[in-house]
């Protein structure tokens, strides 16, 4: 995961309790933002899963379609792999398989059934079964 760099926000410590201010709403481009929503913009934008050229690839030569549930199942398991420290992960998600980066977020390669037969996997660390 990428760090949330909280130390760029600035907190002004002079308001006057009096006046009628919201503390959390910060002003950007003339639109007024909570605080909560600019976290939560960095933590879904450092959240979301890529897909390396290599694994578009294989996908494509591969035939391989993913749902957004799927996508969002990949997203899931790179998450629980992050909490386990896993760097390197196999995710078996029905007749696919996937190797990703987990510190990137990212897909390295895709594969069916068909394909794996056989195979040997190296390089990980982990295996998830989505």
């Amino acid at each position: 995961m990428y760090p949330i760099k909280i130390n760029q926000i600035r907190i002004n410590q002079n308001i006057n309790p009096n006046q009628n201010q919201n503390r959390n709403v910060n002003t950007i481009n003339n639109q007024k933002v909570t605080f909560e929503a600019l976290l939560q913009k960095e933590v879904h934008k450092n959240n979301n899963l890529k897909f390396s050229k290599h694994a578009l690839e294989r996908l494509e030569e591969r035939k391989i379609e993913l749902t957004t549930q799927e996508v969002d199942k990949l997203n899931n398991a790179i998450t629980k792999a992050a909490e386990k420290g896993i760097k390197e992960t196999l995710i078996i998600m029905d007749n696919k398989a996937f190797i990703a980066s987990v510190p990137n977020r990212t897909v390295i390669t895709a594969a069916t059934d068909k394909q794996l037969k056989e195979n040997v996997f190296t390089n990980i660390d982990g295996a998830i079964f989505a």
